[in-house]
């Protein structure tokens, strides 16, 4: 049986698989807290969106904030992907995985001077500028390296996405971008400045978007600047789309990528800007069905009210549960004969927000391996130390073949930076 989200996730009668590999073996093999992923699944993810983007000038930039391992960069690399990045770390994190800097674009509202510089030097393909401020700095780092920073503008278009609050980016509330309203004004800035050169516009409305609406009403604000623009003389190269297309945790059904990709072609074409290159910046729908997250169960905890599972992964090992109230399958690694029971699914981190599911049935005892699934963005990059706890291991299958791509960090090196007074 195949369960939702990837077709390289599959139920067998001896258990979960993952592609070629068992996980409940690799559980034992690597031990738990682990986060495993599909490579032939990112493959497969990076394939939908070319596909739709064939035969016209475009770059498919992987979000890499959604997991930035670098055998997920480097699989993404080989794939023919650029990357999108928000730090002068991911810049490097590329860099390291073989990926090349000019088909690199560099989000974020608040890059510092020194990022600029790197990034400049290192010969990024674009700067997605988010704010006048901003904008003046970067103009003033690129004139001083004698040099004209590519820019696009990020321009929020105030569209509601329909997602969590906290992973919407789209209104006028929130911090991203520039003011569909001043765009223009700033656009005028932006070619004045000695070290600036404008060729292109952005647009990224949120994460996890489960519907095409959003980003077709978003696409048309866009392209009605870009109209405007262009009859004051300012011809844009490419427009970029940013990312947020959504997954199948439980029940959505979002568009695939390319028929959404499909979809804001075709508004472009009818606007009369098929000649300009596209760019895309998806990361949560590369990577998020690619991966599962195993942990070993300790105990089980009845109660009067409440009965706990408790595991060895943590909030500090996936923060979306914790953070975001997320929904997440949990399901055992390898069948019971036993009647399944009610529990929360809770971690050790010492907070009454550690858990991981809350009210799941499960046929489980001390010593299985559950596996939450869809677990391949936003898991490992969010992860942290807290309760001094260790960061988990990471494994990549590829067919039958398992690589180990991130070690369990070792407790020593918590501490490493740390000095003694005296």
């Amino acid at each position: 049986m195949t369960l939702p989200g990837s077709p390289f996730l599959s139920s067998r009668s001896d258990g979960l698989w993952l592609e070629g590999a068992r996980l409940a073996d690799l559980a034992r093999r690597f031990g738990t807290p682990l986060y495993v992923y599909s490579r032939n699944a990112m493959r497969t993810a990076a394939a939908s969106y070319q596909r739709a983007l064939a035969g016209r000038p475009h770059l498919l930039c992987y979000a890499m904030k959604a997991n930035s391992n670098l055998a997920v960069l480097q699989t993404f690399a080989e794939a023919g992907c650029g990357f999108d990045i928000v730090s002068a770390g991911e810049l490097q994190r590329v860099l390291a995985a073989g990926g090349r800097a000019d088909r690199v674009v560099f989000s974020g509202v608040g890059k510092t001077a020194d990022e600029m510089r790197l990034a400049l030097q290192a010969g990024v393909r674009c700067f997605n500028v988010e704010s006048e401020a901003e904008l003046a700095l970067l103009s003033a780092v690129a004139h001083g390296l004698g040099r004209r920073a590519p820019v696009s503008l990020r321009v929020n278009p105030d569209v509601d996405a329909g997602t969590h609050p906290y992973i919407s980016t789209g209104l006028k509330g929130n911090k991203f971008g520039i003011a569909h309203v001043q765009a223009l004004a700033v656009y005028r800035l932006a070619r004045q400045l000695p070290g600036i050169d404008v060729v292109g516009i952005d647009c990224h409305i949120g994460s996890q978007i489960t519907t095409a609406g959003p980003y077709l009403d978003a696409l048309d604000r866009l392209l009605d600047l870009v109209d405007v623009l262009a009859a004051e003389g300012i011809d844009l190269q490419h427009i970029d789309l940013g990312g947020g297309l959504g997954i199948t945790y439980t029940d959505e059904s979002p568009p695939s990528a390319e028929d959404l990709v499909r979809q804001m072609l075709a508004r472009i074409d009818a606007r009369g800007h098929g000649h300009r290159e596209v760019l895309l910046e998806p990361g949560r729908s590369m990577v998020g069905n690619a991966g599962v997250l195993l942990a070993s169960v300790l105990y089980l905890k009845p109660g009067d009210e409440k009965s706990f599972c408790i595991v060895d992964a943590a909030m500090n090992d996936l923060m979306r549960p914790a953070m975001y109230q997320a929904w997440m399958n949990i399901v055992a690694c390898e069948p019971r004969t036993i009647d399944p029971a009610t529990y929360d699914v809770v971690g050790p981190i010492c907070e009454s927000g550690d858990w991981l599911g809350r009210d799941r049935a499960l046929a489980v005892q001390s010593g299985d391996v559950l596996a939450v699934l869809s677990a391949g963005a936003y898991g490992m990059t969010m992860a942290s130390n807290y309760n001094t706890r260790a960061r988990a291991a990471e494994v990549m299958v590829e067919g039958d073949t398992v690589h180990l791509i991130r070690e369990r960090e070792p407790l020593a090196r918590l501490w490493a930076g740390e000095r003694l007074i005296g």
